[in-house]
């Protein structure tokens, strides 16, 4: 163990003790030898500034007044922390210039010189940390910079909106209760004042987007929660059926650890196959989620999302008989 995580480790045993802790303790949370630990608490009392106190039977503590409000200056990461950064800082990295690029700059500089300080000269490989994102859509910086703004500052929000299914524009007047980041993509969900009722848009296709003075209107979490989180994928509305789909014991082995929604209920049959049971509001996604996985999955219920599928099926064998 490097020695600022032995120091990060006494630390976090002080900070965390009701009582004086035994030496004994602190050398088996550092792996050191009993001079090294000396010299850490030292280097703690002395350099850091840390309220250390020690009796004759080799007991170490925080003073009592002192310990809640003593915090190791600057930012120290123990070596899986740092790892853990250094793929956030990846996946920062890959919002691109489109997204937050010039807004999360500065961030992104500080992570870069924290790893700097914290590898000792050591270059770190970030090419080895890879994210890749599929079906990612453009998104327009000062649109969702103003929708994220809204969300937090809990604001009225206008914006012009063309939707994706009709292509049709329209003006909206929201009051914005989530920012909502899925599959790639980003989504706000909001009270449409218009139309009375929750909505969800998709962020890449909001424009002219403009807080207002005005406070939001605020859902209330189970209301966002039933109509928003309960079925299946992005698309708003309580759920109205469950479909049922049987994988094959090929496909078994990867849908089983796989999550599709919060309230799925899954089971291996004896022949190796899976069931999975989901609910649903509107079939399109869950169907797309099928369909890639080909012949090796079939909606058994109810009827008419099996009905569906087949037709979408029946089309895209059609589009390969000329």
């Amino acid at each position: 163990m490097e020695r600022y995580e032995r120091i990060l480790a006494i630390h976090r045993v002080l900070k965390s003790a009701r009582h004086p802790v035994p030496l004994s303790r602190l050398l088996d949370e550092t792996g050191a030898s009993r001079a090294t630990v000396y010299r850490d608490i030292a280097f703690l009392r002395d350099a850091l500034g840390a309220p250390v106190e020690a009796d004759g039977d080799a007991r170490i503590s925080y003073h009592a007044d002192a310990a809640d409000r003593f915090e190791l200056p600057g930012l120290w990461l123990s070596p899986e922390e740092l790892h853990a950064l250094l793929a956030a800082h990846q996946l920062l990295a890959r919002t691109g210039p489109d997204v937050l690029g010039s807004a999360l700059a500065p961030l992104k500089g500080r992570i870069d010189s924290l790893l700097a300080q914290q590898a000792g000269g050591k270059r770190w490989p970030l090419e080895r940390v890879r994210v890749i994102a599929t079906g990612k859509r453009r998104i327009d910086e000062h649109a969702f910079r103003v929708v994220a703004t809204a969300v937090l500052e809990r604001k009225r929000l206008t914006f012009d909106y063309r939707a994706r299914s009709t292509d049709a524009a329209s003006k909206r007047s929201v009051s914005p209760q989530r920012l909502t980041h899925y599959r790639d993509n980003w989504y706000l969900d909001a009270f449409d004042h218009e139309r009375e009722a929750l909505r969800s848009f998709a962020v890449d296709r909001i424009a002219a987007a403009h807080m207002r003075d005005a406070n939001a209107h605020d859902v209330p979490d189970d209301e966002l929660n039933q109509q928003l989180a309960s079925s299946y994928g992005i698309f708003s509305g309580t759920p109205k059926a469950i479909a049922t789909v049987l994988f094959t014991a090929k496909a078994a082995r990867w849908v089983a650890d796989e999550h599709w929604h919060s309230k799925q209920q899954g089971r291996f049959l004896p022949d190796g196959r899976y069931e999975l049971k989901l609910p649903y509001s509107n079939a399109r996604e869950l169907l797309m989620d099928v369909l890639r996985y080909g012949a090796d999955a079939e909606v058994v219920e109810p009827p008419a999302l099996r009905a569906q599928i087949r037709t979408l099926l029946q089309l895209a064998v059609s589009a390969y008989e000329h």
